[in-house]
């Protein structure tokens, strides 16, 4: 027992022990060991001062917002040289200290972990807890961060500040609580849900992507964390957003799980007329699979986080566009009136479709964007950029409102953003499961190939199939079952002639009516698999 106690004890005081140990001492001692773990435990947490707490709600992030949007942009602080020029190897040994986490020891199951500025993690960033209804600032001490070298430690005291923060909630099982969602970089998140692993990012908002001026990146530059009470199951995050062009107030309300969902409040500022302007953007990764096959030779026969974008129009109309990682720039447009829902989906969960043990691209979250009442006229955009690197995110799509924003008009949207295994909303329905394309056999035509689920031969024999193409002609479109995927298979032989882009629409119909989902493709001569 004394050799136990010893550990918690330095020299003098262990002398001291000895020297008065009873039965009474022994009490004693048994206090002290109990009060000095209990000091180590509190000095370990992130400090948080309860004294000059401000009032806080939402509309605190509003007029803030507000009141930012009538004056010029200014860029952000960065962190200093010696943060930023350190290399990825040694950022990823800057850790937060888990003993640190913001209430994690506290009755609520959520917990607040931090990431230090540095490496290409430049931006610093203000985060305030919220309690009783004030905030407070969550200071950076140097015990705040196990480092590689104690400079760095001190460098990181004395910048104050933070690159971002992740949320922890026991999702898979009850007994841990996981890391399920990251805000980190400009205005960057990803989340995942039970089962799920990392892939696919959000951001608050996307302006000029694809522009030739280059892109604007609004960025997040505070933070407010409303703590949660022991039995809630949900948290709220406030962001305050920046950027030359606009300012916002987002308000995220969280609910982790099976899936993680979450609802997104916003309440944008211009600061100058953007008409090319992305609201609930996603960004992600193709490198090959499907109908665009590989250009190396790579044993994997799917490399991507997110396979096909799906949109759910306002008259219900869904369309799945395969993605593609083109030797050119693509953009596309999907047109629409109150769009009830767009998003990346990675719809196939088997290890034997992508053949990767390490990356798991089989357990990467689809992300479904839901808009909360009426969003209007607009399109939705997708932005395919070439890549020859699965690093890279090369894939963007959001929903671009018809008339964009105009300076001093506030502009106010909401919508629901789900981290999905399935495709929403096709369980048990008619839907695209595979696209391949190449060569008609034995022949020099071009040829897609479609695999519809849930058809029965039955079915089949009723139903025709309604193709067209915007240049060239169709030459051929058949449909025949297919019991391997419980479905059926659509082929549609075309000729672009002498067009080098051409876009190609295939549905489904039985009886004149649509059925299932309609297919798009946009074919260039350049990225045809041959």
């Amino acid at each position: 027992m004394l050799r136990t106690l010893n550990l918690f004890c330095d020299s003098p005081v262990k002398q001291r022990i000895y020297d008065q140990l009873s039965v009474k001492g022994f009490l004693n001692l048994v206090v002290f060991v109990l009060l000095v773990s209990w000091t180590n435990l509190v000095n370990a947490q992130t400090t948080i001062p309860k004294t000059d707490g401000k009032a806080f709600s939402h509309d605190t992030v509003v007029e803030i917002a507000r009141k930012l949007s009538q004056k010029p942009f200014i860029e952000p602080k960065q962190a200093p040289e010696a943060l930023t020029k350190i290399d990825y190897s040694t950022y990823r040994q800057i850790n937060f200290q888990q003993d640190a986490a913001i209430w994690g020891n506290a009755p609520t199951p959520f917990s607040i972990q931090l990431f230090a500025p540095g490496y290409i993690y430049k931006q610093l960033v203000d985060i305030d807890v919220v309690e009783n209804g004030k905030s407070f600032p969550v200071a950076v001490s140097e015990s705040s961060f196990r480092v590689p070298d104690e400079s760095i430690g001190q460098l990181l005291q004395q910048v104050g500040k933070y690159a971002g923060f992740r949320l922890h909630y026991p999702i898979n099982r009850d007994d841990y609580k996981d890391e399920f969602l990251v805000f980190q970089g400009a205005s960057y998140f990803r989340g995942v849900s039970k089962g799920q692993a990392y892939g696919l990012s959000t951001r608050g908002l996307a302006i000029n992507v694809a522009d030739p001026k280059g892109e604007e990146y609004p960025l997040f530059k505070k933070f407010w964390i409303e703590r949660p009470s022991s039995h809630q199951k949900a948290i709220v995050v406030h962001a305050l957003l920046d950027s030359v062009s606009v300012t916002g107030a987002y308000r995220f309300a969280i609910y982790p799980g099976d899936p993680t969902r979450m609802g997104v409040d916003v309440m944008l500022f211009p600061r100058r007329d953007v008409q090319n302007v992305g609201l609930a953007p996603l960004t992600s990764m193709f490198m090959h699979g499907g109908i665009d096959r590989a250009d190396t030779a790579d044993y994997r026969p799917a490399v991507h986080d997110s396979e096909g974008l799906l949109m759910e129009k306002g008259n219900r109309e869904k369309i799945w566009r395969p993605l593609n990682n083109p030797r050119g720039l693509q953009v596309s447009s999907f047109m629409d009136e109150n769009p009830k829902g767009f998003g990346l989906m990675q719809p196939h969960r088997q290890v034997d479709y992508y053949q990767d043990l390490e990356a798991k691209y089989h357990q990467r979250p689809s992300a479904w964007v839901e808009p909360t009442g009426d969003w209007g006229k607009g399109r939705v955009e997708l932005v395919e950029i070439p890549s020859d690197s699965e690093a890279n995110d090369n894939i963007v799509a959001y929903w671009k409102p018809e008339n964009g924003l105009k300076k001093d008009q506030p502009f106010a949207y909401s919508y629901q953003l789900t981290w999905v295994d399935n495709i929403p909303k096709t369980e048990g329905k008619v839907k695209v499961v595979r696209t391949a394309g190449g060569r008609k056999l034995f022949t020099d035509k071009n040829e897609i190939v479609i695999d519809y689920s849930h058809l029965s031969a039955n079915d089949v024999s009723n139903i025709s199939v309604d193709a067209s193409i915007s240049s060239g002609a169709i030459l051929e479109a058949r449909i025949e079952p297919n019991p391997n995927v419980d479905g059926a298979r659509v082929f549609v032989t075309f000729d672009p002639e002498d067009a080098d882009v051409a876009e190609l629409r295939v549905q489904l119909r039985n009886n004149d009516k649509p059925l299932g989902m309609t297919w798009l493709y946009r074919f260039t001569s350049e990225d045809w698999p041959l």
